[in-house]
């Protein structure tokens, strides 16, 4: 029952009975060199106010770094899409360019085998005509 009447907050004050005390302690403490000067409370104010600005800083420093790292990923997919593409348009050219080369292959033989012909014909004619002239 005690425990419970100290943690009801005093209506005027809106502080507990325990609170009260703990209020009071303090002012009638002597003050310290460093508690009571006005330079000590500048001092944890501006550490205080620093952290938070550093904390701020490293959020804004974290969120460009996202910000670079999100840009270049998508800078290395767009490359990797060109790339793949240049790939496919290379492969295109090689198939095409292997196909003609087939082609004329194909017709380069038989040129040689109709220039083989021609030349055998050509000596066979060689020869009539100089029968032709030895017989004359």
């Amino acid at each position: 029952m005690f425990f419970h009447q100290e943690a009801q907050p005093v209506l005027e004050t809106m502080f507990t009975p325990t609170e009260i005390q703990e209020l009071f302690s303090l002012v009638n403490e002597p003050p310290t060199p460093e508690s009571g000067s006005q330079e000590s409370n500048r001092a944890v104010r501006s550490t205080h106010e620093r952290k938070l600005r550093r904390m701020q800083s490293n959020r804004e420093s974290a969120r460009r770094s996202r910000w670079r790292k999100k840009r270049h990923l998508e800078n290395l997919t767009n490359q990797a899409n060109r790339l793949r593409m240049e790939n496919r348009e290379l492969k295109n050219r090689l198939c095409l360019t292997m196909h003609q080369n087939l082609l004329l292959s194909v017709e380069n033989e038989r040129l040689r085998s109709e220039s083989v012909t021609l030349m055998a014909t050509l000596s066979n004619l060689y020869q009539i005509l100089a029968t032709m002239i030895s017989q004359q």
